[in-house]
């Protein structure tokens, strides 16, 4: 839920609000129903840039975000043991550094991003699989500064449809696959001519659980389906579609004493276009406040 971007003495590539690797191993299952609190660490880091053919530029990069993601999760069970519905409300904070070897590409944005609101995900658990369904937006709280280099909102509104499932191997449900795709769909940027293209996204994984870990191995992927557009959109970048694919091992642990899971989760850009070639550690806490 954090804003991250390259720039060139040309023009910028708005990467949109969500930075992937940000879920692993369980994100299509269904939690049991009470109240959540999660809290994740994210810290980004690129040193390459690639253009549309998959190429190298020739740039000095050195990209860092750290940013802090806050959120509150509601669950409640709606029909017997299977059907629940859920909503969410997140609020990100972020600093974003980048270093270039043209000064005046160069950025150091610190602040609060947009606000993420889930008001509805339905989910269905069986013995061997979950099931989910949602929507959710992002609301443009964050400074924005157009054509400027002041805060890390993106200035847009933008709305996310999500499915995803885990599929459980094993009576024990310890063997398991997870993965939750979503299309998002952006709205122009206030105060300049630019809307984001749509984009195909998808979190997942497969892992096993030992005893109180869950050991395994993340993924994601991006595609962009539609351009940019706009009478704003820099020459250079008219046409882009920028595409990811990445992985990388994840390792939870659940403290029961405190109702509680911890996530460390480590990925790499394995293959992109249009985008840098980066890396995200992630650091999550998930406490179960209310059942």
């Amino acid at each position: 839920m954090i804003a991250l971007l390259w720039t060139s003495a040309a023009a910028a590539q708005d990467l949109g609000h969500k930075v992937l690797g940000s879920l692993g191993l369980l994100a299509g299952s269904q939690p049991a129903s009470g109240i959540y609190v999660v809290n994740r660490l994210i810290s980004y880091g690129a040193n390459d840039l690639i253009d549309r053919n998959g190429n190298r530029i020739p740039v000095e990069l050195d990209l860092d975000a750290l940013a802090n993601g806050t959120g509150i999760q509601a669950t409640f069970r709606l029909s017997g043991n299977s059907i629940y519905w859920n909503a969410s409300l997140g609020v990100p904070a972020a600093r974003v550094h980048l270093d270039t070897d043209r000064p005046e590409a160069s950025v150091d944005r610190f602040g609060f991003g947009d606000l993420y609101v889930q008001p509805v995900k339905i989910g269905w658990k069986t013995a061997r699989a979950d099931i989910v369904s949602g929507y959710a937006f992002y609301a443009p709280t964050g400074r924005f500064t157009p054509r400027g280099s002041g805060g890390i909102g993106r200035g847009q509104w933008s709305h996310e449809f999500s499915l995803g499932s885990a599929i459980y191997l094993d009576k024990a449900r310890t063997w398991h696959l997870s993965g939750l795709a979503s299309y998002e769909l952006n709205q122009r940027k206030h105060g300049i001519d630019i809307t984001r293209g749509d984009t195909i996204q998808f979190q997942g994984g497969a892992g096993k659980t030992v005893r109180t870990f869950d050991l395994g191995l993340a993924i994601y992927a991006l595609r962009q389906v539609r351009a940019d557009r706009g009478a704003d959109v820099p020459g250079p970048l008219r046409g882009a579609r920028d595409r990811v694919f990445g992985l990388g091992p994840e390792i939870d642990y659940k403290f029961a004493p405190l109702r509680s899971r911890l996530t460390v989760r480590y990925c790499r850009d394995i293959s992109v276009k249009s985008r840098p070639l980066g890396r995200v550690l992630v650091f999550g806490i998930t406490v179960l406040a209310l059942r």
